[in-house]
């Protein structure tokens, strides 16, 4: 869909106010902003886009928030250029938004193909085969293992010292008797190393 500046400065919607596009305008700008598309003409031309099919929605029902339908309508148009682009049509949205995302970061098409960014007919073969290349890889299917928990085996030493510790802690003056010796046995290595 080409558009010239001329349908670009006749948008104008049937139903909602003009505050509610124009926030609708701005919040879809953000979104773009967000994915570095920075070019003012390239971003103009989608906004119209999306904005044209947001208020085509908003005339069939006219309750629902043009803000919210235009950013429905912005995910709608990403999700089906990605999938096209990167052949993944009938992936979730969760999914083809997260590997489209990461393709085009990972390709920085937006800074090398500014105008390519959801452009269904001018699409460079540099830009497909880099997205395609940037686009997240499954690993292998998860396999169901079965795990038996073990006790867990600290040797003799940790044993004969936890066991000491224990009768410690139930002679209460030996742990005293024990803990001054070490004391004084600390304060004696110290005296003398001293001297």
């Amino acid at each position: 869909m080409e558009l010239s500046l001329e349908s670009l400065n006749s948008f104008r919607p049937k139903t909602g106010t003009l505050e509610q596009w124009n926030a609708a305008y701005v919040r879809v700008e953000d979104y773009l902003r967000a994915h570095r598309i920075h070019n003012r003409l390239h971003q103009s031309r989608l906004i119209q886009r999306v904005l044209s099919a947001a208020a085509g929605r908003h005339e069939q029902d006219p309750g629902l928030n043009p803000v919210t339908l235009a950013i429905e309508e912005t995910d709608r148009v990403m999700d089906r250029w990605f999938a096209e682009l990167l052949g993944e049509k009938g992936r979730s949205h969760d999914r083809i938004a997260a590997e489209g995302r990461v393709a085009l970061l990972v390709s920085d098409g937006t800074s090398r193909w500014p105008f390519a960014f959801l452009d269904n007919q001018n699409i460079p073969a540099e830009f497909a085969a880099a997205m395609k290349q940037g686009s997240l890889q499954a690993g292998p299917d998860l396999a169901v293992s079965s795990m038996v928990p073990r006790d867990i085996d600290l040797g003799t030493i940790t044993e004969a010292a936890g066991q000491t510790l224990e009768r410690i802690e139930r002679l209460p003056v030996l742990r005293v008797v024990i803990l001054w010796a070490v004391f004084i046995a600390v304060l004696t290595a110290v005296f003398f190393a001293t001297r």
